[in-house]
């Protein structure tokens, strides 16, 4: 929950705005400003002060206990100019927070102040994970450009955390290797490390822990099991994902508790399921009790997934004066790494989707075309690395970032407009498996930006044709536009002429008026949203092909689209607006 706290009328109005605007997020603290601070802070993950900086600080202060726990705090100015990110940037979201606050109040604009977040690399407590060791030095280190050694077991889909961040050569032993006293280490490993100087480790969520249990068998019992376990391998409890089990056991109380206690999700699958999988110490015993030869190295086995591995072999608890209630074991789940399509719309940077920003920050290596990553480098963060290519290279782009998601990276993979519509999702998709995750981001693509400048030409039933031909057979493409035509729907045209296709538009459009009136709205739209923008509206009769070239659009309407006021407009109802 977020308090809102203010002193002033203009303060209490903008309360009101943020409130309004998030009515389930949100509570209000009324009366004076100290007391409704004192009672905000003890009840509320975040704070919004519509308070002075000075004034904030002084009420606060005394309440302060811990960084970790205390509330994040964003401090809003009289005249609602700034969102200040004053207390928990990190730990309490404050800094998301402020974002979030100037995105809501008019003119208003975040001010953030975390040294990472200022620079553009993110806080190693901003990860999602747990961190431990010396996580200011380590940080302190990558501000200032100090070069930080990487050891890592694996390779895990993080954001770049830095060009001064340094994996170790191919030829390095596997495994961690502290880097020693005198320089700054970051440890990405499951396994529990001696104390170092300079060294700050992040905990990957890479255990998965397989438990069979007894009818009745105490939250304790496991517990402690578990944490023998894990002790007796040299494996931090930290990395523990969740816990795994059959489905016999799914309202086992004492099961239950223990999840509910550590934190962790409890999976189960069925005995058919675990039954299948092939273990090195199965046993009669849950074979005739829960129908699988083997429960607990079967479901962690199950729970870690394709290219798990058994790391710890079943162990029994050991309560004293009666049987063993519980096993356990554990399996190291293979990283999977990630890839983004990334589609980054028509060129302008507005019309770049918020989500396609977050992905390029996440990515820790980029791949696309080089004019479109001279479009968004500015937005990289520090470290990340760009793969680069020229023209006619989609399909080795395609190759090439699927090859790193599979090497364990956080990937994003950019094209222009929408990356589903004639771009790189369709290559990369293709080539990528089950192996990786993959997700889309949506662009404005160019048909969309296009039409948005003509009017409404896309209003009713249209379809996009492209026409080029290096792909595609001609007599494809031909008997498409004629569909098209003879169905009487609006169609756009990509890549509709270059210097060495002349002839397939000209062919196209007379296709097209074999079907439609001559005075039918056309549209000719060039570098839509980028410099040299010109949008042209006119009829299929006027439309003149040599003004067209591969940076163009054309959209011809259907037998109901009209010209309005110098606008191409198609009906969204099949009969046209009377009057109109």
């Amino acid at each position: 929950m977020i308090g809102l706290i203010s002193a002033t009328a203009a303060g209490a109005a903008a309360r009101d705005r943020l409130a309004a605007a998030w009515p389930d997020r949100t509570r209000v603290y009324p009366g004076p400003a100290g007391a409704a601070a004192a009672r905000a802070f003890a009840e509320c993950e975040q704070l919004v002060c519509f308070l002075a900086t000075g004034a904030t600080v002084r009420l606060l202060a005394p309440l302060l206990t811990d960084k970790t726990t205390d509330p994040g705090v964003v401090c809003v100015d009289e005249a609602q100019q700034h969102a200040v990110s004053l207390l928990g940037g990190h730990a309490g979201g404050a800094n998301e927070l402020a974002h979030a606050v100037a995105g809501v109040l008019p003119g208003c604009r975040p001010v953030v102040t975390t040294a990472t977040d200022a620079v553009g690399i993110p806080g190693l407590d901003t990860l999602g994970w747990p961190v431990e060791g010396a996580l200011a030095a380590v940080g302190r280190a990558l501000l200032d450009g100090e070069p930080v050694a990487l050891r890592a077991d694996a390779v895990w889909p993080l954001p770049p955390l830095g060009p001064s961040l340094s994996a170790p050569p191919a030829k390095a032993p596997a495994g961690v290797a502290p880097a020693g006293p005198a320089g700054a280490t970051l440890a990405v490993t499951d396994r529990v490390l001696p104390p170092e100087g300079r060294t700050a480790v992040l905990r990957p969520p890479s255990l998965l822990v397989g438990v069979g249990a007894s009818r009745g068998v105490p939250a304790d019992e496991i517990l402690t099991l578990l944490e023998r376990t894990l002790a007796g391998a040299g494996l931090s409890p930290r990395s523990v994902a969740g816990l795994a089990t059959v489905e016999a056991k799914a309202g086992e109380p004492g099961l239950l508790e223990a999840a509910r206690r550590l934190g962790l999700p409890l999976t189960t699958y069925s005995a058919d399921r675990l039954a299948g999988v092939e273990v090195p110490h199965p046993s009669e015993h849950p074979l005739r009790a829960v129908g699988t030869p083997s429960v607990a190295e079967a479901a962690a086995l199950t729970a870690a997934g394709a290219g798990g591995a058994l790391v710890v072999p079943k162990q029994k608890s050991a309560p004293e004066g009666r049987p063993a209630m519980a096993t356990c074991a554990v399996a190291r789940r293979r990283p999977r790494g990630r890839l983004a399509v990334v589609g980054l719309g028509p060129g302008a940077r507005d019309l770049l989707t918020p989500r396609a920003r977050e992905e390029l920050r996440r990515a820790s290596v980029l791949v696309g075309l080089d004019q479109y990553v001279e479009q968004i480098r500015d937005l990289l963060r520090p470290g990340t690395r760009v793969l680069e290519s020229g023209l006619g290279a989609e399909e080795e782009r395609a190759r090439t970032a699927v090859a790193q998601a599979r090497a364990g990276h956080a990937v994003a993979l950019i094209g222009s407009g929408d990356a589903g519509v004639y771009a790189m999702a369709s290559p990369a998709l293709a080539e990528a498996g089950a192996d990786i995750d993959v997700t889309g981001v949506p662009g404005v693509t160019a048909a969309l930006a296009a039409a948005a400048l003509l009017g409404a030409p896309l209003g009713h039933d249209h379809v996009c044709v492209s026409l080029s031909d290096l792909h595609t057979p001609w007599e494809v493409i031909e008997r498409r536009v004629r569909a098209a035509a003879e169905s009487d729907l609006v169609v756009t045209f990509y890549n509709p002429r270059s210097r060495g296709r002349d002839w397939q538009l000209p062919k196209a459009l007379d296709i097209l008026a074999g079907h439609r009136a001559p005075d039918t709205p056309a549209g000719v739209v060039r570098n839509a949203s980028r410099p040299g923008e010109r949008v042209t509206v006119t009829t299929l009769s006027g439309l003149v092909p040599e003004s067209v070239d591969m940076m163009t659009v054309v959209t011809v309407g259907n037998s109901a689209s009209r010209t309005v006021a110098g606008r191409m407009v198609t009906p969204r109802g099949y009969r046209w607006q009377e009057g109109l």
